[in-house]
């Protein structure tokens, strides 16, 4: 993908993917068609058009800003996102993440530039230089398509959609959504009825509660986010049954429950909301929990992952023991594969990088599972939780605390070692004063530099919760005990990883996971009340 930046587009190239109506590259860039005055996602099923009477753009907001509007038939603003953003950690790769998590709506463009320490006009001008449209056009972008999803999958009222997806007023609701789709908003409520009727799609619900389809790019490694999500489940707050991931989260105007389960090809995304206007930045946090705009097959092929289409199995003489996990078991990495003659480590292709929902809540339990069992820590989070958490309505009683909460009451609940509730309430009152800021708009550099500052907090946390916070693909975890393990079994080494840039923590994964799957590790059995052990995964830090 070194021929899609930010920047600029390779014609040809986007034209070749056009052509082959490449899914891969939906949300990456935007086709532009002269002739009809609509813009698509390349994998749009419509007749492909000539060179001559097309554009490409980085962005849907830049191909409204040139007054194209969304094509209904393929629907471009409901394709994964770019996993640009998440890749580049320049200005306005930055700023696209905030402005999908809703600073804008919450706090204009003054909001948008104090927390990125640039002046409005920089941040405009940059992303008007790069994206094709500046943070208004933007954030417009994303109100059009929180606007539709509230349109057709609720049966809220338009004026209350209105204002729920973060318009001025209603008149600018109705113009947006005549410019971007062509159709009125009852036109196209009438419409997504039809096709409701038809049973295409989910049926509608209401009172702050819906079920959307959240798309991805093949493959997916369900196994491992399964897993992953199980086996770190804190009683209270979270549920893992029947194959579905429940949870609360703190949204910016409230708080909401999600249930998240993983179908054929998409996440099936139970929300519940106490105030529609978070609908946007919810979903774009479970995204960023899941790494669904992850590009797999662009990491799989720099990886020199096999794919799955093109393994041959062989006797793993010449790979170290990969181990006997069940040829079911979501850990199996299987034995040596063998690709045109070579041997590679056998890594599964898809796997993605979980995210985080919350930056004080992910800094907090990572602090509070250091040095014990992955079981031990739920064991402590949820005594937390249980204390402290503010109850809520829902398959799931309480929030996790906020970081006011821990900071003031913490060390009546927390249990172990002395220097770690002093560490652990330490960084909750940095993070309730505003001397540690936790946001996805951060540099990797800044925030580590931060979280290295705060008593007991070591490399391994540092680059643990920079990770997962800024969706960092390069993050080499290689003081962990568990992904020395897996570099052993796989044969790599540790200190020669330069070849795997940029996607060091897709490496970190695949490790952690080759390493479980030698232990022969299980995964968690569903259930609602308790927390399955797995083994330490975590290092003095």
């Amino acid at each position: 993908m070194d021929w899609v930046t930010i920047t600029a587009l390779d014609f040809e190239r986007c034209y070749r993917a056009v052509s082959t109506r490449d899914s891969r590259f939906d949300g990456q860039f935007f086709t532009a068609v002269r002739t009809t005055g609509i813009y698509c996602r390349p994998s749009c099923p419509a007749i492909t058009p000539k060179p001559t009477n097309v554009t490409f753009l980085p962005t849907a907001a830049a191909a409204q800003q040139a007054g194209y509007r969304a094509c209904r038939r393929c629907l471009p603003d409901a394709a994964p996102g770019s996993p640009l953003w998440n890749t580049r950690a320049d200005l306005a790769a930055r700023a696209m993440r905030l402005i999908g998590d809703g600073v804008i709506e919450r706090g204009g463009v003054p909001a948008l530039a104090a927390t990125l320490g640039y002046s409005q006009r920089q941040v405009t001008r940059v992303l008007t230089t790069e994206l094709g449209a500046g943070p208004l056009a933007l954030a417009r972008a994303h109100r059009a398509h929180t606007a539709r999803l509230l349109i057709q999958t609720t049966n809220m009222p338009m004026s209350d959609i209105a204002f729920a997806a973060g318009f001025a007023s209603i008149r600018q609701f109705n113009d947006t959504v005549r410019e971007v789709f062509a159709v009125s908003p009852t036109t196209m409520r009438i419409e997504a009825q039809r096709v409701t009727r038809s049973g295409s799609h989910l049926v509608p619900a209401t009172n702050g509660s819906l079920t959307l389809r959240l798309p991805f790019r093949e493959p997916l490694d369900r196994g491992w986010l399964e897993w992953f999500l199980s086996a770190h489940v804190v009683p209270g707050m979270e549920l893992w049954e029947e194959r579905a991931y429940t949870r609360s989260l703190r949204t910016p105007h409230g708080h909401a429950t999600t249930r998240l389960s993983f179908q054929r090809d998409h996440v099936r995304a139970e929300l519940s909301l106490h105030d529609m206007r978070d609908l946007a930045p919810t979903v774009a946090r479970l995204r960023h929990l899941l790494d669904l705009d992850a590009d797999p097959v662009g990491i799989d092929e720099a990886l020199g992952v096999v794919p799955a289409t093109d393994v041959v199995e062989a006797s793993g003489r010449d790979l170290p023991d990969a181990g006997a996990a069940p040829a079911d078991h979501p850990f199996n990495v299987g034995v040596a594969t063998v690709r045109r003659g070579r041997a590679r480590p056998p890594f599964t292709p898809g796997i993605r990088v979980p995210g985080a929902l919350d930056g004080p809540e992910l800094l907090l339990r990572t602090m509070i599972g250091q040095q014990i069992s992955v079981s031990a820590a739920a064991t402590h989070a949820a005594r937390l939780v249980e204390a402290l958490g503010e109850p809520i309505d829902g398959p799931v009683a309480r929030l996790f605390p906020a970081p006011a909460a821990i900071a003031e009451r913490g060390a009546e609940v927390l249990t172990g070692p002395a220097r770690r509730i002093r560490s652990i309430i330490g960084a909750a009152s940095a993070l309730a004063s505003g001397d540690l800021v936790l946001h996805q708009g951060r540099t990797a550099t800044d925030l580590r530099r931060d979280l290295l500052a705060l008593e007991g907090v070591g490399p391994w946390t540092a680059d643990y919760v920079t990770m997962r916070l800024l969706a960092d693909p390069d993050v080499l975890l290689d003081t962990d005990l568990v992904v020395r393990q897996g570099a052993t079994i796989l044969g790599v080494d540790l200190t020669d990883t330069a070849r795997w840039a940029p996607w060091r923590s897709y490496l970190s994964m695949h490790l952690w996971k080759a390493a479980l799957a030698g232990r022969k590790a299980t995964p968690p059995k569903a259930t609602a009340m308790k927390a399955v052990a797995t083994p330490k995964a975590k290092t003095r830090s």
